[in-house]
């Protein structure tokens, strides 16, 4: 498979791994919802979506997380549908062979994919890789920019030691982006309330597991 994870942050890995004390706060949806609704608010949702759109890269921690969490409140939101433009992307993910001349196609792929979906951190993450392949890093600093913008929004909800304090997703997708990012491998993967648990291999980290809470996700129902 091919490895696309860019500009790993060791500070991420470090401090999610080893650190005693972590600074996070859970999303208060209801204080997010206000602020998206308000025209008059900084975190007015389609002003912060265009920010997004228009790969501007001066958009703020706060922005970021009302930007990801609010998503959830927008009608587009559909947390179990993968796109077909996304699935067009499978054999690309997949593959350890890209060549130069597949680079046009999968942009013009992923960039379609990601009018459907602003937020999907796997293309997002893999369209930045192939930006860097051909050659245009300007392109794959802002996409980057913007991946690791809302990655950090869920590195900041929670410290995923437990499901109390579970990293916060909109999506079983981005579980495994924060773990592929953070360079954690997964032994298994389980419910336990309100988390997603997905377990490491027995001693070969200091933590056994990671929770993920899913409650936006349960709202939605189990593949509706």
């Amino acid at each position: 498979m091919v490895k696309y994870i860019l500009l790993i942050s060791l500070f991420f890995v470090s401090s999610f791994i080893y650190s005693q004390q972590k600074e996070y706060e859970a999303p208060n949806y209801k204080a997010i919802q206000k602020n998206i609704e308000n025209k008059d608010s900084e975190f007015y949702y389609p002003k912060l979506m265009d920010k997004l759109k228009t790969n501007d890269t001066l958009i703020t921690n706060d922005q970021y997380r009302h930007l990801y969490f609010g998503y959830t409140f927008q009608k587009e939101y559909h947390p179990y549908k993968t796109s077909e433009e996304e699935k067009k992307l499978a054999p690309y993910f997949q593959s350890s062979d890209l060549k130069k001349s597949d680079y046009a196609e999968i942009i013009k792929i992923s960039n379609a994919a990601l009018k459907e979906f602003p937020l999907n951190l796997r293309v997002m993450n893999f369209l930045a890789y192939i930006y860097h392949l051909d050659g245009n890093e300007a392109m794959a600093k802002k996409v980057s920019h913007h991946f690791y913008g809302l990655f950090g929004a869920i590195f900041s909800s929670g410290d995923g030691k437990e499901c109390t304090s579970g990293f916060h997703v909109i999506t079983v997708t981005h579980e495994y982006v924060l773990m592929n990012t953070l360079q954690l491998e997964i032994a298994s993967q389980s419910l336990s309330g309100d988390c997603d648990y997905l377990s490491l291999p027995k001693d070969k980290y200091q933590l056994p597991g990671v929770y993920f809470n899913i409650t936006k996700l349960k709202e939605k129902g189990f593949g509706l």
